[in-house]
């Protein structure tokens, strides 16, 4: 029996007063995958107050989640660096509660953050969780006691190159020679996260992990630290997002790593600022008798109306090459098959 997921990246929905709009003309592609997850980066939150747009925190009206339904959203995940404060999480929490929206990533504490999320489809059992790596060092992280959102935290280092590391690079006896940047998970968030993985993939068919992280169209060290160790861990495939940049897939041990999808329906950012001419993936994942046969993206972008509509691969060439090229670092091959990407690791055709 063949099942279809689909994954988006970021959905912001702040300044949506009409929830036909941001997915009325891709609803009928969204409609039909089994299971549907996107990164939902706003909280259905209305604040008594006004609020200053420096303030963190994408707020969203409760109206606009009705854009989730109608597009079909069986699940969402919360952990990311937008959605902040505990009243607006657990209000938002209430709202997707209210709407049949599964969520992931975000709990009125950190055993509820932390929790995996299930989708039940056709005979088969589908498990989230959901991690974020950029987040605020103030009361964002959800505590014993405290809504926030579920985190692994990451590190950072520079180091001064000793040693010649790629060929543009003077040697180190030279005065204003730039550091490598060096970053890496910390081990005992990673550790326990690893933890929840394998338990995971002790109660579903397909496990699924997903997480926040990035910094522009860059693969960082702890990315692939965090990807490999949630697919040895258990996991069947790795969901990226955040930089809202496309980034590299991987196929690491036969399995999917989306390292970044990008946007998805992103139409306002911070300080209340329009985004731009955006490019973004729609990562589909096929399977055959429970057994991963196809993974594949499409390209999304929007328009000044704040819709998503699919983009043609012949309008997308140059975005196709970039990816392609930054996930031949890792051995992945891409080639196009219509207006689908079709993405194999080393040794498949």
């Amino acid at each position: 029996m063949r099942r279809t997921l689909l994954f988006t990246g970021d959905v912001n929905l702040m300044n949506v007063t009409d929830p036909r709009v941001p997915f009325g003309r891709i609803a009928r592609v969204l409609r039909r995958a089994d299971v549907l997850f996107g990164n939902f980066e706003c909280c259905l939150y209305e604040p008594a107050a006004r609020r200053s747009l420096t303030d963190e925190g994408f707020y969203a009206t409760r109206a606009a989640g009705a854009a989730l339904t109608r597009a079909g959203f069986h699940i969402v995940g919360n952990a990311n660096n937008v959605n902040y404060g505990g009243e607006a999480i657990v209000s938002s929490l209430r709202e997707l509660d209210r709407l049949g929206v599964a969520h992931v990533g975000a709990g009125v504490n950190r055993e509820r953050a932390r929790a995996p999320a299930f989708i039940a489809c056709r005979g088969m059992r589908f498990g989230f969780v959901q991690r974020t790596s950029v987040y605020w060092p103030t009361n964002h992280e959800a505590g014993e006691r405290s809504a926030g959102v579920a985190v692994i935290r990451g590190h950072t280092a520079y180091q001064l190159p000793l040693h010649k590391t790629r060929p543009e690079i003077p040697p180190a006896n030279r005065p204003g020679v730039p550091p490598v940047i060096v970053t890496w998970a910390d081990p005992a968030y990673l550790a326990e996260f690893c933890k929840d993985v394998a338990a995971l993939a002790r109660r579903a068919d397909i496990a699924v992990a997903s997480h926040h992280w990035g910094l522009h169209q860059e693969v960082l060290e702890y990315m692939t630290e965090i990807a490999h160790a949630a697919i040895d861990g258990g996991a069947d495939i790795v969901i990226g997002h955040g930089p809202h940049y496309p980034l590299a897939v991987e196929i690491y041990r036969g399995k999917p790593v989306f390292y970044g999808l990008g946007s998805f329906s992103f139409h306002t950012g911070h300080g209340g600022r329009k985004h731009g001419d955006w490019v973004g993936m729609l990562a589909r994942v096929v399977l055959e008798n429970r057994k991963i046969a196809r993974v594949a993206f499409r390209f999304v972008r929007h328009n000044d109306r704040n819709e998503t509509v699919l983009s043609p691969m012949k309008r997308e060439r140059a975005a196709l090459a970039d990816i392609a090229a930054r996930s031949a670092r890792y051995g992945t091959r891409i080639s196009v098959e219509g207006d689908e990407a079709v993405c194999r690791g080393a040794g498949r055709r």
